[in-house]
């Protein structure tokens, strides 16, 4: 039965090969980015480095912001994913800042992870793209946290605010660690936002 259930739970061998191909162009995307700014990169740009055709790219992807985003859904089910594996019993605050971790898992250096912040940041497009990606997280956390909470007549409303919280401290930090050029740890950062926002009531 536990075979089976392996079995059955994999994703097919063509998701798994359409996933791979969607991350190396998104990795080469991100690359070219970095290097040369988003603004001036075209997507042919993007397709010709990743040894793809224009048309090919734009199967994998609906849009050039779409390319430089792309991560962050993928980030934000994985968080989701490891909050849900958290005992249900524990503080709701250090689960959500357990399940966040799962961003400095990824691997990458400190330069490359700059470069990457620097630029989701610096482009008024990408960052209203990375709010909007980010409230699918909210999205993805709020029910998990409402199951957590006493009864009360507004329980949902109070999970989603939590949640929002949470995200926006992570991204407060984000920016900030951003500023200080990754000298300081982020969830030391993270930490003193959530400490911040849990003191003001």
């Amino acid at each position: 039965m536990y075979h089976k259930c392996m079995v059955s739970s994999s994703p097919p061998l063509r998701e798994k090969t359409r996933a791979v191909v969607r991350s190396l162009i998104a990795q080469t995307a991100m690359a070219a980015f970095a290097e040369k700014g988003y603004d001036q990169t075209t997507v042919e740009e993007v397709a010709a480095a990743a040894g793809v055709s224009r048309r090919t790219l734009f199967n994998y992807f609906k849009s050039k912001e779409d390319l430089a985003l792309s991560g962050l859904s993928e980030q934000g089910e994985r968080i989701a994913e490891r909050f849900a594996a958290s005992a249900a019993d524990e503080d709701i605050w250090e689960s959500l800042r357990a399940a966040f971790h799962v961003l400095e898992e990824i691997e990458t250096t400190t330069e490359r992870r700059l470069e990457i912040v620097t630029l989701l940041f610096g482009s008024e497009s990408l960052r209203a793209g990375h709010a909007e990606k980010q409230s699918r997280w909210q999205e993805l956390l709020a029910p998990q946290i409402e199951q957590r909470l006493p009864l009360s007549e507004h329980r949902l409303l109070e999970a989603r605010a939590i949640a929002a919280a949470a995200i926006t401290c992570l991204q407060a930090a984000t920016e900030e660690w951003s500023r200080l050029r990754g000298r300081v740890d982020l969830f030391d950062l993270y930490d003193a936002a959530v400490q911040a926002v849990r003191r003001a009531h």
